[in-house]
Parts: C-alpha cells; structure tokens; sequence
C-alpha cells in the first residue's frame, strides 16, 4: 500500500452516461468531472484513489475481490446493482474493507425497488441524494476514518 491511504472507488452501470442520461434527475456533471473533483479533493486530503466504472457486474466484483488488503476503504455507488446484487453485497462483506455507499439522486424519493440496496447491508455511511458532492463528502468521511479510528 502506498504511503497515503488508497481508496477505491467503484461506480457502476450506466454512470459512463452521466451528463447526457436523464439531467433532471443525475445533473449535468460527467462521471470524468467527478473524477477530477475527487483527484483534487484527495490530493487536500492526503488520500490515493483509483477510481473506475463498469457496466459489468461481474467485472464489479472482481475489482471488489482484489481489492482487500490493497486499499484501505471502498466508495461505491453500484447504480442499478446496489438494488439487485446479493454477489455485489457477498463480495463487499468478503473484502472486509470499510465502505461508503454514494448515490447521486435521493433513491428514498424515488421508485419503491430503488429504495432498497444490499450495498447498504454493509456500508459504514450511505450518502445520496447530494448529486456529485456526494463523492467528495464520501472522501473526506473515509479521510477522517483513516485519521481518527473508532476505538
């Protein structure tokens, strides 16, 4: 691990589409936006990042797989998944890592099966409905985990 905590973060289907995928409910920012925004906001925080996107569940799980013992904490914002997946929620609890849960609309004001997420079963924090922010809020949250352990 590098000398800075290393936080992977996982945004899943359809994200790539952020901008032009229904702006009314996701905004206008694009998913490499957020990325620049969190770069900045890691580089203030003295936190790595790897940050990815996939439409492929699969592929989301694998990356979660590998993770453990190389990242210290997890951000995801699983989109679709995180209401469908109970392989996504058994390969968060496998990896043992710390996980915040982002959401760019407030799923709670929406459809009823948006409502529920297994992502939140093992997530520490879920913040959602923020848009974008989100993500950068997400940092500083996993920054202060890092610097002040529960005890």
């Amino acid at each position: 691990m590098a000398s800075n905590p290393h936080v992977l973060i996982i945004n899943g289907p359809n994200l790539n589409m952020l901008g032009t995928r229904q702006p009314e409910v996701y905004g206008k920012v694009t998913l490499d936006d957020i990325e620049s925004r969190c770069q900045e906001t890691a580089n203030e925080l003295g936190v790595a990042i790897d940050f990815r996107q996939t439409n492929h569940e699969g592929e989301m799980i694998d990356w979660i797989q590998q993770s453990k013992g190389k990242f210290a904490g997890l951000i995801i914002n699983a989109g679709a998944f995180s209401h469908t997946s109970v392989a996504l929620l058994d390969a968060l609890l496998a990896c043992e890592l710390p996980v915040i849960e982002v959401h760019l609309s407030n799923i709670y004001r929406r459809e009823v099966f948006r409502q529920h997420s297994y992502v939140s079963q093992v997530a520490s924090g879920v913040i959602c409905g923020l848009g974008a922010i989100g993500y950068e809020l997400a940092l500083g949250a996993m920054s202060h985990r890092f610097h002040n352990p529960e005890k």
